[in-house]
């Protein structure tokens, strides 16, 4: 998936440098190594095209990073999260640049991954709504990471303040700018939304785009079972992160039971319907979840393994350097 987890380590990255390329890789490439993935390649692209960080994106990335790629698009570095990334076979995909100083590391987004998202969807509770601490949402640890791994598992997101201010643009609306005000859930941020924002954007010479977001309580009502799969506070951070839209106010509409909630603008004739022309949903991303569930089961469990293999291994080898010290120090005080 593409979620503001992404987002916020490519606004890290972004601030290490001057330019920012983005390589996305293959299906293929991620069914090989990672397992199904949720987006198609195509709807990735233009996912990631859409983050306002982001200055070029390499299609069809290889999945090992090496300095022949790094040398080919002309990068001084390449930058990843925190956590480890593993080829098929268990092995570091940035190994080589690892070794040869060009690597560079960013903290990863507490609280979300694909893992965690995938299972919200599946378990079909409400718990995320506001906080992740009922037992009935932390079963779905069992099928996707019994939380042994520190990069696969499920924990809790904080919001900040601070995360709100270093995502937003921070631009206010010039005198000739013509403000469009939009409305909805906007949950799980997918390239329908993207589209219905270019769409927006095209509808003025100089749009300025405020968008609002309903809470959860309002989206469960209107759209039912556990939706919205993302919190108010994600959804906030995933609509911020997204180039088209100029953020820096919020307006939590509330609609009421069997009224119009657009019948004031409708009346007065400044509503304006806008066809997006891309037929995805949020319900759509959920039944490929679901369609695909014991595959993701499979994928997150797998992903954990190769994890977990690899942080025993690196316990082993530290083990063994301290060790190997201290045979040192004893040889010299002997020999002393």
């Amino acid at each position: 998936m593409v979620h503001y987890g992404h987002s916020n380590q490519l606004r890290q990255a972004k601030a290490m440098g001057d330019y920012l390329i983005v390589g996305v890789h293959t299906d293929s490439e991620i069914a090989k190594h990672k397992g199904p993935p949720v987006f198609t390649q195509e709807e990735r692209y233009k996912m990631v095209r859409a983050i306002k960080w982001v200055d070029e994106v390499v299609e069809g990335a290889p999945y090992v990073t090496t300095l022949e790629t790094l040398d080919k698009f002309k990068c001084d570095f390449c930058v990843h999260g925190d956590d480890i990334t593993l080829t098929v076979d268990g092995k570091d995909t940035y190994e080589e640049v690892k070794k040869s100083g060009r690597y560079r590391e960013c903290k990863r987004t507490q609280g979300v991954s694909t893992t965690d998202l995938v299972g919200r969807m599946l378990l079909m509770t409400k718990a995320h709504h506001s906080n992740i601490d009922s037992s009935n949402y932390q079963q779905h640890t069992d099928n996707f990471g019994k939380g042994h791994s520190p990069w696969t598992g499920v924990s809790q997101f904080l919001q900040t303040s601070q995360k709100i201010i270093q995502f937003a643009s921070g631009q206010e609306p010039h005198p000739e700018d013509t403000i469009i005000y939009v409305a909805g859930a906007f949950d799980l941020f997918h390239i329908g939304h993207v589209d219905f924002l270019e769409a927006v954007h095209k509808l003025s010479e100089r749009p300025y785009i405020i968008v609002g977001l309903h809470f959860d309580q309002e989206v469960n009502r209107y759209k039912g079972k556990n939706y919205p799969i993302m919190n108010i506070h994600e959804r906030t951070l995933s609509v911020l992160a997204c180039r088209v839209s100029e953020l820096d106010l919020f307006h939590y509409m509330l609609m009421h039971d069997g009224s119009d909630p657009y019948l004031e603008p409708r009346r007065t004739g400044i509503l304006r319907t806008v066809d997006s022309g891309n037929s995805l949903t949020t319900d759509a991303i959920v039944q490929r979840i679901i369609k695909n569930r014991l595959l993701f089961e499979a994928r997150n469990q797998k992903k954990e393994a190769k994890e977990i293999a690899v942080i025993q291994a690196m316990k082993q080898q530290e083990e063994e350097k301290t060790k190997a010290r201290a045979q040192t120090v004893l040889s010299t005080i002997k020999s002393k």
